[in-house]
C-alpha cells in the first residue's frame, strides 16, 4: 500500500505520536510519502525522515490513501488539495475537536492495522464548488461551506438569492452561509442551522444575523443550484471557501453547486454519525 501524509507545522508537542506512526508504517512495508511542507518541519524537529519521499501538494502522485495529521482545519485543507482525485482519505486527531477525524494519535498504531487490514469503511461525502463572477477561485471546491461574509464594513449586506434560476429572497443580514451535510455542524451550526446526516443529499442555506424574524435556515436538494448577487454600501465583500477567503467587488454574481466528485472520507467499520456527535459534540448531555 502507498500513502501520502498531510500534516500542519503547529504539533511539536506531537513529535513521539508522529514517530510511532511513521514506524508502524514502516514496521508493515508501507511506502510513505510526506507532503513536502510538512516533511520540511519534520526534518528540522529531528525526525529521521529524509528517506522518506517528499512530494508538492499541487502535484500529488498517485496513491491508495491519503493521512491528514492535524485537526479540522488540517483535514479540510488535505481535501482542498486531495478531493478531486477521489483518493480515500483518514484524519488523524492531534488538534482539540478532530471532529472530521476518524483516529486519536494515539491510536495510531490501531489505525495502521485496520487500515492495510481492510478493516474500514469509507463514506462519500458531497462538496460544493463556487464560481466568482470576474474573479478567480484557485482552490473552488470546499467540504463544509461557501460563506458570503461583509469586509472591513459594519454595512448590512442584501443578498439576491436564486435556486436554479427561480427568485428566493433577498436576505437582508450580514451574511449567508451555502453548507454541506459534513458542514452542518461547522459555521452553519454556530449560525442556527440543523445538523444533518452526511449522508444526507441536500444542502442548507443560512442567513447570519438576518435583519427579519421571518429569514430562517433553509434546506434545500444539493442539485439546486444557488445563485448570489451581493449588494451595500461597501465596496467589497469576501467569499470565504472553508475558510480559504476571496475578495470580491460589490455586485459580483457568486455561484454555489454541488462538485462533480465527492470527498472520500475514511471511517472505522460501524462507526456512524451519532457516535461523533456524542463523543465529540457531547449530544444530549446536561
Amino acid at each position: 500500500m502507498k500513502i501520502a501524509i498531510f500534516g500542519n507545522e503547529y504539533q511539536s508537542q506531537h513529535l513521539p505520536g508522529i514517530s510511532r506512526l511513521l514506524m508502524a508504517l514502516e514496521q508493515r512495508a508501507v511506502e510513505t510519502l510526506v507532503e513536502i511542507k510538512f516533511h520540511s518541519f519534520l526534518v528540522e524537529e529531528g525526525l529521521a525522515v529524509e528517506e522518506l519521499p517528499a512530494f508538492d501538494a499541487a502535484a500529488m502522485p498517485p496513491v491508495d490513501m491519503v493521512m491528514s495529521l492535524g485537526g479540522d482545519g488540517t483535514f479540510l485543507t488535505t481535501v482542498m488539495w486531495v478531493g478531486p482525485q477521489q483518493t480515500p482519505i483518514v484524519g488523524i486527531n492531534t488538534g482539540h475537536l478532530g471532529y472530521l477525524t476518524a483516529y486519536r494519535l494515539d491510536e495510531a498504531e490501531t489505525a495502521v492495522t485496520q487500515l492495510l487490514d481492510g478493516d474500514y469503511s469509507v463514506e462519500a461525502r458531497t462538496m460544493l464548488q463556487v464560481e466568482c463572477e470576474d474573479h478567480e477561485v484557485k482552490h473552488p471546491y470546499a467540504l463544509n461551506e461557501i460563506a458570503i461574509l461583509r469586509h472591513d464594513t459594519s454595512s448590512m449586506l442584501s443578498l439576491c438569492t436564486r435556486l436554479s434560476g427561480i427568485e428566493l429572497t433577498t436576505y437582508q443580514s450580514d451574511g449567508l452561509i451555502v453548507s454541506t451535510p459534513t458542514g452542518s455542524t461547522a459555521y452553519n451550526l454556530s449560525a442556527g442551522g440543523p445538523i444533518m446526516s452526511p449522508a444526507a443529499r441536500c444542502l442548507v442555506l443560512s442567513p447570519l444575523s438576518p435583519h427579519s424574524l421571518t429569514m430562517r435556515p433553509l434546506v434545500v436538494p444539493d442539485d439546486e443550484v444557488v445563485t448570489i448577487t451581493t449588494s451595500s454600501r461597501a465596496e467589497n465583500f469576501q467569499v470565504s471557501v472553508d475558510g480559504e477567503v476571496h475578495v470580491c467587488r460589490m455586485g459580483t454574481a457568486v455561484t454555489v453547486r454541488k462538485a462533480p466528485f465527492r470527498a472520500m472520507v475514511v471511517q472505522p467499520r460501524g462507526h456512524h454519525f451519532s457516535m461523533a456527535l456524542r463523543e465529540k459534540l457531547f449530544w444530549g448531555q446536561h
